[in-house]
């Protein structure tokens, strides 16, 4: 019996280059002439594509997407006899595609996948063929898959594009440099994603086609209002909205209480101005919200409370006043990241926070939050105990290879931070905060980041603080602290980032190949230490005293904001990374 399908798809088998003819062994397939469904993606394969495929007249589906495949152009010479193929998806191949212009193939898909292939500058006009409509009574194009991200297209949309055809189900274009307008109608969508290119004007209209819908028009030029997404047909099946890192302005609309499945939402990184709507409360199925880089201001709406499943919760950089909220703690259990850095919060923070006991990074960073750390702390359950890698919160980047490495700023110095996903973190600098440490902090001994900089703490550092012994990054600068520097800090085997400057520390600095291998201006502006690396020994004169170490606003440049804009930036990135994988990406 002649053989009609061969799935072989994730498995490890090697075609390696044939050294006589430069091919991947794929060649060897034109031997089954009636095969229909030829899948080996996510193998070993290398090599190029013989011209011999193109023999293969039945195939229906062609599938060699996550192989090495490279060689010569593919040209319509491979594509000659493929009269029946339906689905097509060359994906994470870094084939090359060039077709003639007046290229018209023989086949009609229903799924086009060429996620990462080279295909521009130009937008391919043989793409116009697989968008002629199948039933001209009801509009519907041929194909409903449709993937030509990150393929290196710097071009206008054609004219013909949304012309052609009216009803769509999946379309990723993103990570490309296409510009273009849009029909003056509704799009009918279920997945679209438009990400990281040059579209602008306004919002258009959208209409969904199918439950768990997601849009994502992230990282290009759209202007004016988003109160389009008021009149979303069928938005109750809409489950991700990505508006962020574009020129919207205005007053966001308060239209969300018909958005049921809405799970993620980022309106980040805009120009909103105004009062956050109250009827985000109506979300109740969300679990991300980012709200960061705008101009927000008011207090928070208690409905927010309603949104029982929030993971993550990202309100920085805005102008939002009042004290934080107690029932952030009481009714928001699930949060695992909470950001309100920069914003004008007062009132002390409430013991109620520390209720969040799956939280894994908290950023109350430049503020005017005054009083002392509540004890409490040590309730961070996620921050003091290990817990399994299933239970971390990860956050992978869209793997385009054209997208964001997540990275923050550490003392003027651009570094990446490769596993964003496992980080922990607290930072409570440029605040009002004051007294000691308390030393329930110490039982935190997963915490990688630690940041009180820029406050009024006094007393002695934590004795303890060695305890926290993942600790890659701590700065407990420009405050009042005193006394000598703990010896425990040689248990922090993982430290990589120490300020101490600016305090009123005193004594020898602990002798230890480590402490010893940071810069001396980690150490500077304490009259009263000595020793190495700050100067050879204590029996040499005390350098003079420095500026005052709190309210000081020298060096008030990019270390101001070395760890706040690093973290929200690279940690933003990795999770809207994370919703396009889950949206966007199919097996």
């Amino acid at each position: 019996m002649a053989i009609q399908e061969l799935h072989l798809s994730d498995n490890l088998f090697i075609l390696a280059e044939n050294q006589g003819r430069g091919d991947s062994g794929l060649n060897e397939v034109e031997k089954l002439p009636d095969l229909r469904v030829l899948d080996l993606g996510y193998n070993l394969l290398n090599g190029s594509i013989s011209k011999s495929i193109g023999q293969l007249s039945n195939l229906r589906v062609l599938r060699l997407p996550g192989n090495s495949i490279d060689g010569d152009v593919i040209s319509e010479a491979h594509f000659s006899n493929f009269t029946y193929l339906r689905k097509l998806d060359l994906s994470y191949t870094s084939l090359t595609l060039r077709f003639n212009s007046e290229w018209i193939p023989s086949f009609q898909l229903s799924q086009l996948l060429l996620c990462s292939c080279k295909l521009g500058p130009r937008f391919p006009n043989w793409i116009q063929t697989q968008m002629d409509v199948l039933n001209p009574d009801v509009e519907i194009s041929s194909i409903d898959y449709f993937d030509i991200s990150a393929s290196g297209i710097s071009d206008s949309l054609p004219y013909w594009f949304w012309d052609k055809f009216l009803v769509f189900s999946d379309i990723n274009m993103s990570f490309n440099q296409i510009s273009g307008t849009f029909p003056n109608n509704s799009i009918h969508i279920s997945l679209l994603d438009l990400s990281s290119n040059n579209f602008s004007r306004p919002l258009p209209r959208f209409s969904l086609d199918y439950m768990m819908g997601a849009i994502n028009l992230s990282k290009n030029k759209f202007t004016g209002s988003v109160s389009p997404i008021c009149s979303i047909t069928d938005k109750g099946g809409l489950a991700l909205l990505d508006l962020s890192n574009n020129l919207f302005s205005g007053v966001v609309p308060d239209c969300f209480e018909s958005f049921r499945s809405l799970t993620a939402l980022n309106l980040g990184d805009n120009s909103f101005s105004g009062s956050l709507p109250s009827s985000l409360g109506s979300l109740v199925s969300l679990e991300k919200l980012s709200l960061r880089g705008n101009k927000f201001s008011g207090v928070l709406p208690s409905s927010l409370q309603n949104c029982a499943k929030l993971k993550f919760l990202d309100l920085s950089d805005n102008e939002l006043s009042g004290e934080i909220p107690m029932w952030i703690g009481q009714k928001l259990s699930s949060l695992v990241f909470l950001s309100l850095q920069g914003n004008q919060f007062r009132g002390r923070i409430p013991h109620q926070l520390c209720g969040l006991k799956n939280l894994q990074i908290l950023d109350l960073s430049v503020n005017k939050i005054p009083g002392t750390l509540p004890p409490c702390l040590n309730n961070f359950t996620s921050m003091a105990k290990k817990v399994s890698l299933e239970r971390r919160i990860e956050h992978p980047i869209l793997d385009t290879g054209v997208g964001d490495e997540p990275s923050w700023i550490i003392q003027g110095t651009k570094q990446s931070y490769p596993q964003l996903g496992l980080l922990l973190a607290i930072d409570l600098s440029w605040n009002k905060l004051t007294g000691e440490i308390p030393k329930e902090l110490s039982s935190l001994q997963e915490l990688v980041v630690l940041n009180l900089s820029r406050n009024h703490f006094n007393g002695k550092i934590l004795q303890k603080i060695g305890y926290i012994r993942q600790l890659e990054v701590l700065d407990l600068s420009r405050n009042k602290f005193s006394g000598n520097i703990p010896t425990s800090l040689f248990e922090l085997t993982f430290l990589s980032n120490l300020n101490l400057s600016y305090n009123d520390l005193s004594g020898k600095i602990p002798t230890s190949t480590q402490l010893q291998s940071f810069d001396p201006s980690s150490f500077s502006h304490n009259r009263g230490l000595c020793g190495p690396p700050i100067s050879p020994n204590c029996s040499m004169v005390e350098p003079p005293p420095g500026k005052a170490a709190v309210g000081s606003e020298e060096d008030c440049d990019e270390f101001m904001k070395w760890f706040y804009t690093g973290m929200g930036l690279g940690f933003a990135v990795g999770f809207w990374g994370f919703c396009s994988v889950v949206f966007f990406k199919r097996s």
